[in-house]
Order: structure tokens, then C-alpha cells, then sequence
């Protein structure tokens, strides 16, 4: 009697009980010691991310062959234990078996070191088949050793799609665009045609506006090849658009589509945040709920983004309440844009609420609390929060010192600022940005030690741009130090003279001394350079649905509101 197959769907979480009731079946039928369905089992159980319920099964096997050894090393490695599959292969070894190219092809997905796998495909004479040779040369694409991937495939007989597809994703990785535009060429050559995953990997390297008509370029392959219907190319065509505040083309591209997925939507919503538009992102997000499709973390997460550069917390809220009402796990992104959200609306008391009651906050919940106490002047808060994060295992990254050294910044602590800009570079290895320069510098210059901020200045790894020298210049503003405040300024006009920032500081600092004619020169500057350093904006909520001049029905923000609020409280 033969055993079968343990269906390859039963692999969610959701469906494990029906993998249970087959298991049960098999051992209650007399297939309990059966090799075969031990096997599919134990697959079974590491996809369901069951990988005890595998090791279980793979110590009671008394009959153990090579796929079951196989069996074992993919689903350590499937589930993140590159070490436990190495172990596991070399004690596949020492009990006599001969690895198969399977075998190989599960400890080239662990991520070992490519050139050592490499020597043992050659030792057991595997390095002719071409499953194997195209999950190294992904391998040594994937680490970046690009060149060498390029080398493996060209002297293999056998050309696939995989192996350039990875080789072109390591180039568009590295920014190199024109070796990928390179590998596209050779591609039409071998009469290989790209899918739409190969399309999307150059995509994702466009990100230098020099390259943006080779993206261009790529879309108009996509319409002619028919690819650019693909959801998975359209949403990397739209992203792209908008990463280059081409708003209308991915808008447009985005309303052609006949059939808009979550991740189109996502996609959309995500990019008008990212250029500025949350009121746009708004308006498409009750469009995209009036089409029926339920929002997911994702869009709550871009939608949370946008409330923050909206300054509106009554959304946020609305937003909050539907992530509570439908057991939305505030865990990563979605608690991080929650809080964050709530620490640039003015409520940190809310802000605080959300993060203690998520169980393991990631290192970016750390950052973003850690922000938000900055914000606030709350130093001691968000020293306590840095240690603490260290105490859980996490290893903090530039974006955690950051928020450290604006606390610092903000409660005027040079020698604690000081310190922590030594132990970002010394203990952690972590090479500062300009905004952590700008913070230091600003930190010295308010404290009136002008000449260890220019010092710093002078000995940066990367050139200062205008935000360090605007944070020298507004401590001089504070210092009254107008001979190098003037200096600052000439720096500042020829980085970039149409920043209205800098006019105004140096203003600010001619009257602090009283030197009211150069005052109203700078102003006049400013003016001519088209700023006239008194403009603002002023954002309120409106309920009126009628133009009280013509009567005309609008889409108000407190119609928009309205709407927000009605659509996701349907669920």
C-alpha cells in the first residue's frame, strides 16, 4: 500500500491542525516508521514553524536516508538556523551518506560562505548540475560578490533566468545600474525573456535621479513586452514615480491599472505620504475603502505617517481605534508609526501607553520613543530608554544615537553629548551622518565652545552641509557671536542661497545687537531671493460642507474626516 503525499498547502499556520489529523491518521493506518511520510512530515512541521515537531520526528526515524537528512538541513535553514543546518550536514556525513544536489542546494540557502561551498561542490563532483550551479551563483549574488557570480555563469554552459535575475538585483543593489542595464541587454541576447520579478529587481536600484530615464526606459519595455499589466511590476513602476516626485505618472499609472491589490493600494497611499501629499494619501485611502478592500497594518502604518505631517491627531485616534478594534498587532511598524504619531501630534502620554503595553518592542519602538522623549526635553526618559534597550539585546543604531545626542542637545549636556558621540564611534563602530554632526556642533556652540565645534567641523569625514552650519550659526545666535555668525552666513548663501533659514538667524542676530540697517538688509536679501521670512500657514478643521460664496458642495479636511472616520468604523 503506498503512503502518498502530505499536501505541500498545508504549510500556514492556520491549516497545521489539518497536518495533525493527517499525521494522526498516518501512525493510527500503520505508517508510523514509514521513511517516506516521516519525511513530508517533518517539511510539513518546519513550514508551519513547528521545527521541534521536526527535530521530533527526525531523532525517532530508525531508517534514515539522504532525504531525510535533506529534509532536516532545508528546514533548519528555512527557519533562520544557518549554524544548526551546517551541524546537521556535517553530521550527515560523518554517518556515511553522499550528498545529493538537493542537499547541496539546502546549505547554499543557509547563507554559508559561498567560495567554501563552492570548493566542496567541486570535491563531490556536483558542479556540473545546474540546480546547483544557479543556487551558488544567487548565493554569491546575494552576499555582493557580484563579479564572481557574473564569472560562474559565464563559464556554465546552461543559461536560466534565476542566475541573472539575482546577478542584475546584486548590481541594482550596489546603485551600479549601468552593469545591470548590461545584464538586461545580454538577457535579450540569449533570447531569455525577463519576467516581471527581473524587471522589478533594476527597479528597486533606481534611486540616483541620473538613472531615472533608464527607469524610464524599463517601463517602456514593460508596456511593450505586456509585463506593465503585472501587479508586482506596476506597484515597483509607481514606487519608483514616486521616489522621484513624479506624482502624476504614478498616479496616473496607478488609476490605468484594472485591478488594484492591497499592495497596489499600499504602494500608492505609502508613496503620496512619502512625497509630502498626506491629503492625497487621505482621499485614496476612503477611495480605496469605498472599492471594498480592508486596509492592513501597512496602510495603517503609511496612514499614520501622513497624520504626522497633517498634524492631525483626531485621525490618528480613528486609526488607533480600528487597530484595537481588530486585534491589529502592535508589534514592529505599526506600534513604532503609532507612536510616533502620537509624539509629533502633542500627546506623549499616548505615546507612552502604546509603547508599554507592546511586549517586545523592536529596536526601531526603542528609537522612536527615544525620539519622542527628545522632543520633549525629557533627557533622563530618553537616557533610561538607551540602557534599557541594551539590557533587552538589542545593539543600538545610528538613528537610536541620534535621538541620544538631540536629548543632549536639548538639555545642554556637552560631556554627556561628547560621550556618546565617542561610544557611537568607538564601542559600536557606527560612522556618523551629518544630522548626528549638526546635533554636536549645535550642542558646543550653544555652550559657547565655538572653537572645538569648528574643529569638529574642519575634521568631519563628509562634507558639512547646510544643517551643520546652520546649527553653528544658530548658536551664535544664542551666544551673540556676530563676527562668525556673518561668516557662517557667506558659507551658507553659496550652499544654498534660496534657504530663507539662514536669512532669517542672521536677522535674528543683527537684532539681538541692535544693528537694525543690516536687518532690513537681510530681510531685503531674503525678499529678493523670494521669501519674505514672515509667511506661515496655519492648519484648522473644517465641518462646513458648503461654500458659503457660491453654495457649491467641497470635499472639506473636515469632510474628509468624516468620511475616514465613518469607513473604518465599519469595521
Amino acid at each position: 500500500m503506498s503512503v502518498g503525499r502530505v499536501s505541500p498547502h498545508i504549510c500556514g499556520s492556520d491549516r497545521i491542525a489539518s497536518g495533525r489529523s493527517i499525521h494522526g491518521f498516518g501512525i493510527k493506518a500503520g505508517f508510523g516508521f514509514c521513511a517516506q511520510l516521516n519525511n513530508a512530515l517533518a517539511s510539513m512541521y518546519a513550514k508551519c514553524d513547528h521545527l521541534e515537531a521536526s527535530q521530533f520526528l527526525f531523532r525517532e526515524m530508525s531508517d534514515k536516508n539522504v532525504v531525510s537528512w535533506n529534509t532536516m538541513i532545508g528546514a533548519y535553514s528555512q527557519n533562520g538556523f544557518s549554524d544548526k543546518a551546517i551541524l546537521c550536514f556535517k553530521e550527515m556525513l560523518r554517518e556515511g551518506f553522499q550528498p545529493s544536489p538537493v542537499t547541496m542546494m539546502n546549505l547554499l540557502s543557509t547563507n554559508a560562505i559561498p567560495a567554501t561551498v563552492h570548493c566542496y561542490i567541486i570535491k563531490c563532483g556536483l558542479i556540473n548540475d545546474a540546480s546547483v550551479v544557479t543556487s551558488l551563483v544567487c548565493l554569491y549574488a546575494k552576499q555582493g560578490f557580484t563579479d564572481m557570480a557574473k564569472l560562474l555563469y559565464k563559464y556554465f554552459p546552461t543559461k536560466d533566468l534565476i542566475s541573472l535575475t539575482a546577478i542584475i538585483s546584486s548590481y541594482s543593489e550596489k546603485g551600479d545600474i549601468e552593469s545591470a542595464a548590461e545584464c538586461f541587454i545580454q538577457t535579450l541576447q540569449l533570447d531569455l525573456k525577463p519576467d516581471a520579478v527581473f524587471l522589478i529587481s533594476v527597479l528597486h536600484g533606481i534611486t540616483n535621479p541620473a538613472h531615472f530615464a533608464v527607469g524610464c526606459a524599463f517601463h517602456g519595455y514593460g508596456l511593450k513586452s505586456g509585463l506593465a499589466t503585472n501587479c508586482l511590476l506596476a506597484n515597483g513602476l509607481i514606487s519608483m514615480y514616486f521616489r522621484f516626485d513624479e506624482i502624476e505618472a504614478a498616479l496616473s499609472l496607478f488609476y490605468d491599472m484594472s485591478e488594484k491589490l492591497l499592495i497596489t493600494w499600499n504602494s500608492v497611499i505609502s508613496g503620496c505620504v512619502q512625497a509630502g501629499k498626506s491629503s492625497e494619501a487621505m482621499e485614496l485611502f476612503c477611495k480605496m475603502n469605498m472599492c471594498g478592500q480592508k486596509p492592513d497594518a501597512v496602510t495603517i502604518a503609511s496612514l499614520l505617517s501622513g497624520c504626522c505631517q497633517l498634524g492631525n491627531l483626531r485621525i490618528g485616534e480613528t486609526l488607533h481605534c480600528y487597530i484595537l478594534r481588530n486585534k491589529v498587532i502592535m508589534e514592529d511598524f505599526t506600534g513604532t508609526a503609532l507612536i510616533d504619531m502620537y509624539t509629533k501630534c502633542g500627546r506623549l502620554d499616548y505615546a507612552e501607553k502604546v509603547f508599554y503595553r507592546i511586549n517586545y518592542p523592536c529596536l526601531a519602538t526603542w528609537n522612536s520613543i527615544i525620539s519622542g522623549y527628545s522632543l520633549y526635553g525629557l533627557e533622563h526618559e530618553a537616557f533610561s530608554c538607551y540602557s534599557e534597550l541594551q539590557e533587552q539585546g538589542l545593539k543600538p543604531d545610528k538613528i537610536t544615537f541620534l535621538g541620544v545626542l538631540a536629548a543632549c542637545t536639548h538639555a545642554g549636556l556637552v560631556c554627556k553629548g561628547t560621550e556618546y558621540f565617542y561610544i557611537m564611534k568607538e564601542e559600536f563602530e557606527l560612522i556618523p551622518g551629518l544630522q548626528h554632526y549638526a546635533c554636536i556642533v549645535g550642542l558646543l556652540g550653544r555652550a559657547g565652545l565655538f572653537k572645538e565645534a569648528v574643529e569638529l567641523i574642519n575634521n568631519m569625514e563628509i562634507r558639512p552641509d547646510s544643517a551643520v552650519w546652520g546649527a553653528l550659526l544658530s548658536a551664535c545666535c544664542i551666544q551673540q557671536e556676530v563676527k562668525l555668525g556673518e561668516s557662517l552666513a557667506k558659507k551658507l548663501f553659496f550652499l544654498n542661497y534660496k534657504n530663507g533659514g539662514f536669512y532669517v538667524l542672521m536677522s535674528n542676530l543683527y537684532a539681538i545687537v541692535g544693528r537694525w540697517d543690516d536687518v532690513a538688509r537681510v530681510r531685503e536679501m531674503m525678499r529678493d531671493n523670494g521669501g519674505d521670512g514672515c509667511s506661515g500657514v496655519s492648519v484648522i478643521q473644517v465641518t462646513s460642507l458648503k461654500d458659503t460664496n457660491n453654495n457649491n458642495t467641497h470635499l472639506s479636511e473636515g469632510y474628509l474626516n468624516t468620511i475616514t472616520w465613518h469607513h473604518l468604523c465599519q469595521y
